[in-house]
């Protein structure tokens, strides 16, 4: 093109409509166009090369580290209201708290050594201490807390060293809210947009979702006259879980659509429906054991078998909640979609300013 195609009403030969797109021109096109021009941009394909995800894959298998978000949970909080226990009289459910406890992070710490392949790797990551690696950090909590959740059980089934006994109970005690939510901030940390987009709110659910565990195998294994501390701790918790988990799942967008389908969506029905029949059981049954004589005793085993059903739906409620936010996290990282539109919706805002 010479300087004499140049004229005052354009270009000489230039067909109007055919001429080149500037890079605003296309951004405004991808948002919709200005005064209801049609877009020219198709809707996105959310495809990646070779057809591969673009986040890769969680690792982890579930029955391990699911199973071990569950039982992390289930054993700290089971700590506090043993050591809340021991200061109030309750010896019955101070006892079994302390051995729920060290049962359940037990368990824990053995599927966490298995997913891992084997022991020496989780004593290599206590070769350092990194205050900003959460996986740093729940690797010390772990082996601070297991020795001594271990050793509030095992003085008080032995019933010796008790004064070695009360001190581990305490420790095991302070300790257990961390290692009931360090977890929530764990898989906060990764690129999954379900996990890492719901930190705020990720952290409340899995504290509730433990107290839930904790107080419901209380109920499950203590007499209704001692259970009563973990029953509220149960509703409390199951409260806290749902209102926690309703929130990520509308703060985080899109996003929150991996939580209501496939297997994840499953469990999470599943929990609120355990967690609804574990509150309507709780609070019905609160004054099976009132009365006096036959009608007394009556009440007494009634109230017990409603420890049990309850108990066992709050505890069935938190596992399914644990395995549902981990199925969750899988599905969102394999699916394009929650990871390109909101990374695009983002974009978008930073250029109108919004």
């Amino acid at each position: 093109m010479s300087v004499s195609d140049v004229t005052r009403d354009g270009i000489r030969g230039a067909r109007p409509g055919r001429e080149a797109v500037s890079g605003n021109q296309m951004g405004e096109a991808r948002r919709g166009g200005r005064r209801g021009e049609r877009s020219l941009v198709p809707p996105a394909n959310f495809r990646s090369y070779y057809g591969r995800p673009i986040l890769k894959k969680p690792t982890w298998k579930a029955v391990d580290i699911a199973g071990y978000l569950f039982l992390g949970g289930l054993a700290g909080t089971s700590s506090t209201i043993a050591a809340g226990a021991e200061l109030t009289g309750r010896p019955v459910l101070a006892r079994n708290g302390k051995v729920g406890a060290a049962a359940a992070i037990s368990l824990g710490a053995a599927a966490l050594v298995h997913d891992l392949g084997r022991p020496t790797r989780f004593t290599n990551m206590l070769r350092v201490m990194k205050p900003t690696s959460p996986m740093s950090v729940g690797s010390w909590l772990l082996a601070a807390y297991g020795p001594a959740a271990g050793a509030a059980a095992g003085t008080t089934l032995m019933r010796r060293f008790p004064a070695l006994g009360k001190v581990a109970t305490f420790v095991a005690g302070l300790l257990g809210p961390a290692v009931a939510s360090y977890t929530a901030v764990l898989i906060a940390d990764t690129a999954s947009p379900a996990w890492h987009d719901g930190y705020r709110e990720m952290p409340f659910a899995f504290v509730g979702s433990a107290a839930a565990a904790a107080g419901g195998l209380a109920m499950i294994t203590t007499p209704a006259a001692e259970a009563v501390p973990a029953a509220r701790a149960a509703l409390a918790g199951i409260g806290l879980e749902f209102v926690g988990s309703q929130l990520l799942k509308r703060r985080i967008g899109l996003a929150g659509e991996a939580y209501e389908q496939g297997s994840a969506g499953g469990l999470m029905k599943a929990a609120e429906l355990l967690g609804i029949t574990g509150v309507a059981v709780t609070l019905i049954g609160r004054g099976a054991g009132r009365g006096v004589g036959r009608r007394a005793a009556r009440g007494s085993r009634r109230s017990r078998a409603v420890g049990v059903i309850g108990g066992a739906a709050f505890v069935a409620a938190s596992a399914c909640a644990r395995f549902g936010i981990f199925e969750a996290g899988k599905a969102a990282a394999l699916d394009p979609k929650y990871t390109v539109i909101p990374q695009r919706e983002r974009i978008d805002g930073a250029e109108t300013g919004n």
